[in-house]
């Protein structure tokens, strides 16, 4: 258990502590400095770190996902909506890396914000983020639909239309997510061991994927690069919506600092491993596209604003090849999805430590025999699949759902750029002289850490308005239904009235 009882209110560094402290306190791994008990099995090294933030970002599932959406409302230069994004999130992860340097504790965002803001502040961003990346668990394990049916008919259960926005897709795809949570919610229960290995192998089987897929595409280029220069009619505004399937697939590269407190030496590794994950990611997913744009049969058949790369795999490189490429496709989205859930776990798990939660002593359970908090890994596996039974009801609210889960998660980056830009104009942020685990100078941003803060808040912003603007022909493309449009809104908004009663009720007068 913790080092203060979960129903108590525990007392968290002021956002003026020095660098120096904060990083002290974690020396060697040590999390008494923070007033935490090391329950969690520290075992990982830096390339299962990485494995935890590439798993999350996973571009094999994610582009596959998104890829029409993207071409379909931008054409060929939605490419380069990729490296526009990349570029913002890249200041992001700068952000994070040298809060994950001073600050190796699970629950990331939570723990950052708590410690830059205030503790009210810091509940607000984990309940948001808890949120949206529940919801990100279910989206990730409907990825299934998008390739299985392709690899051998036998997997559509459910109907004879595959598509995932028929209705008979849409539950199939369901189905098959319901059985990948039972899966992922095991083996997050399980010794991390057992996790660790499940993500190493399902990220060296990506990477390898990743370029033999591009490799393949390449060689069947119908096409000059310049395609990319096209827009097909598209113009800002369709750019904008292109720009969608990057701000998708670019999160959940703060996982490696999630997974802090199993990590050896995770002042040195976190901040190196949120950078290399993103990094290789950004690398992968672009050429992808490109790939994907160039070797594409037609552009112009619609066939590629409807099914995205499974078509040009199948179409391009033939079946047998294609398929085989699409089972490659399939452990990528396994291995997405248990990171995910993995990552939601310990943000549930860091808030429960603090009693911030309903049932926060089983939630922060760890069982000494695992290592793992089981129940807070079932309660996230049990609530993302009730959502996916919304897609029996109808396939666009889940869309609606999971486009909005998106904006939560960058508006829960916000709320920590956000309090660390006012904390670096206030001067309360000290350039730090410490040293990590080695013996080396923590990550710091020195000197270039208030422009880089400051484009990282400002893009952030952009993001989240830009995702949440009821777009009728994102959220309610077949019309009638308004709800549907304003979703990302009234999600949103629901969300934090919702935690506002709960903190309201939690600390009303007794």
């Amino acid at each position: 258990m913790t080092a203060t009882a979960p129903s108590q209110k525990r007392a968290v560094p002021a956002p003026s502590e020095s660098a120096d402290g904060a990083a002290g306190g974690a020396r060697s791994g040590e999390l008494a400095g923070f007033g935490y008990q090391q329950e969690l099995r520290r075992r990982m090294g830096p390339y299962a770190s990485f494995a935890a933030g590439f798993s999350f970002i996973s571009v094999l599932t994610t582009v596959f996902q998104f890829f029409a959406l993207g071409y379909s409302f931008g054409g060929p230069a939605f490419f380069w909506t990729w490296p526009v994004v990349l570029a913002g999130q890249l200041l992001v992860a700068a952000c994070f890396a040298e809060l994950a340097a001073r600050y190796p504790i699970a629950g990331a965002v939570y723990q950052w914000s708590t410690r830059l803001a205030t503790p009210a502040f810091g509940w607000f961003a984990g309940w948001i983020m808890v949120i949206g990346r529940i919801v990100v668990v279910g989206a990730a394990a409907l990825a299934l639909q998008a390739v299985l049916p392709a690899i051998w008919p036998g997997f559509q259960l459910v109907g004879d239309d595959p598509s995932p926005t028929s209705p008979s897709g849409a539950a199939n795809a369901a189905l098959l997510g319901l059985v990948l949570l039972a899966l992922t919610t095991l083996v997050n229960v399980l010794d991390n061991r057992v996790l660790t290995v499940v993500n190493t192998v399902g990220v060296t089987a990506e990477i390898t994927g990743v370029a033999l897929i591009v490799a393949l595409l390449l060689t069947h280029a119908q096409r000059e690069p310049s395609i990319v220069l096209e827009t097909g009619g598209a113009g800002t505004g369709a750019l904008l919506v292109g720009a969608f399937t990057a701000a998708y697939v670019l999160i959940g590269f703060e996982s490696a600092s999630e997974m802090s407190e199993e990590t050896v030496n995770p002042q040195r590794t976190a901040p190196r491993t949120t950078f290399t994950a993103l990094t290789t990611s950004g690398v992968c997913g672009g050429l992808l596209l490109l790939g994907g744009l160039l070797a594409a049969p037609s552009l112009t058949d619609g066939q590629l604003g409807a099914d995205g790369l499974s078509y040009v795999l199948t179409s391009t490189l033939g079946d047998g090849v294609g398929r085989l490429l699409l089972a490659d496709v399939v452990v990528a989205i396994c291995a997405a999805t248990l990171a995910i859930q993995t990552s939601a776990t310990r943000m549930l798990y860091s808030m429960a430590r603090d009693g911030q939660l309903p049932y926060a002593r089983a939630l922060s359970a760890v069982p000494a025999r695992t290592g793992m908090p089981a129940v807070s890994a079932v309660v996230v596996g049990v609530l993302a699949a009730l959502l996916l039974l919304l897609n029996f009801l109808s396939p666009e609210a889940l869309l609606a759902i999971g486009t909005t889960c998106i904006v939560m998660v960058y508006l829960a980056y916000a709320m920590v750029t956000g309090p660390m830009l006012v904390a670096r104009l206030r001067g309360r942020w000290v350039r730090s002289g410490a040293l990590d685990e080695t013996g080396r100078p923590v990550f710091s941003l020195g000197r270039w850490g208030l422009p880089i803060n400051a484009l990282a808040l400002v893009y952030g912003l952009f993001m989240t308005v830009n995702l949440a603007w009821p777009r009728a022909e994102v959220y309610d493309p077949n019309g009638g239904h308004w709800y549907f449009q304003w979703f990302s809104l009234l999600f949103v908004g629901g969300s934090l009235a919702l935690g506002t009663a709960y903190r309201l009720l939690r600390h009303r007068p007794r």
